[in-house]
């Protein structure tokens, strides 16, 4: 992702990549794996596995998935816009139902 691209992303987006960075650097030194072991398990680089850690946004996603499948952190990223846990979807879901269903009309084609 291009400096310009980076520069029009809202703060806290860049702030939530920077923070995901930050925990996977400390899921990787918890479970005492150097960069290279993991960038290898992963099938990345050491640079891409250094971007991710300083959270730079511009790392495909699937990258990021397959440093968390690594770690045992899959599950967590699973729960990423889960619909059951959407209240405000939900909310909205509810308010664009009709307010009474009426019964359908009897077919009478023969």
């Amino acid at each position: 992702m291009t400096r310009e691209s980076t520069e029009q992303l809202p703060l806290e987006v860049l702030q939530t990549v920077q923070e995901l960075g930050r925990r996977i650097r400390t899921a990787r030194v918890r479970r005492r794996m150097t960069t290279d072991d993991l960038a290898d398990a992963c099938g990345i680089g050491r640079r891409t596995l250094y971007r991710i850690e300083n959270g730079e946004p511009g790392v495909a996603l699937g990258t990021y998935l397959a440093v968390l499948w690594k770690l045992g952190l899959l599950d967590s990223a699973k729960k990423v816009a889960d619909p059951d846990a959407d209240e405000h979807g939900k909310i909205l879901e509810a308010a664009s139902r009709p307010q009474r269903v009426r019964p359908r009309a009897p077919d009478n084609d023969f």
